[in-house]
């Protein structure tokens, strides 16, 4: 469970998108904290769901699977609980099988394509847990093989943004963590 020491804005007192953002949350994963949170200030929930998730996300140059499976890899990688029950069904939703969603963090023995193997081998770089990724002349090929460049910017854009609000959701303690995650214990971790 969230134990965050941000205030939180409540249910009854939301309103338009923020109130719709919640009733997804809390249907997804029983854990609205991040909405209830993000809630003070406005602009900012608005920048992640409306400009991040609706103009990027679900819509820009790269077929939506690709940035479903690499959301999945990443919150499986990083064991962020609360984004894995939502993660699953949008990848569900995008396609992917049963099969490859419990292969996706051992993909390259997995069901998966070229492409979606070449995106998945960009995520692992991109990964809060690999502070020495890195695209080398290989993966880029591998990438190149099936993306533009504008398109392998895109990916990387959303893995960058899903990344920090990870990480940021760690510090800020806006979700369930998974029993493995390596920032499961941060809080303990700081300093007094």
């Amino acid at each position: 469970m969230a134990n965050t020491p941000m205030s939180r804005i409540p249910r009854q007192e939301l309103t338009g998108k923020a109130a719709e953002a919640w009733d997804a949350l809390d249907k997804l994963t029983g854990e609205p904290a991040f909405v209830e949170t993000f809630a003070n200030a406005p602009e900012l929930l608005s920048f992640v769901m409306d400009d991040f998730y609706g103009r990027v996300f679900f819509d820009g140059r790269v077929d939506n699977r690709y940035k479903q499976i690499v959301r999945l890899y990443l919150s499986k990688t990083h064991g962020c609980l609360t984004c894995n029950k939502q993660n699953v069904p949008g990848s569900l939703d995008a396609g992917l099988s049963e099969a490859q969603i419990d292969a996706i963090t051992q993909f390259e023995d997995g069901p998966f394509d070229d492409a979606e193997k070449a995106v998945l081998r960009y995520a692992s770089q991109m990964a809060l847990t690999n502070p020495d990724g890195a695209m080398d002349e290989t993966l880029y090929n591998d990438l190149r093989a099936h993306f533009s460049d504008a398109q392998i910017c895109e990916l990387g854009t959303v893995m960058a943004v899903i990344g920090g609000m990870a990480k940021l959701s760690f510090v800020l303690d806006l979700v369930e963590k998974e029993p493995y995650c390596e920032f499961a214990d941060a809080a303990a971790r700081v300093p007094s």
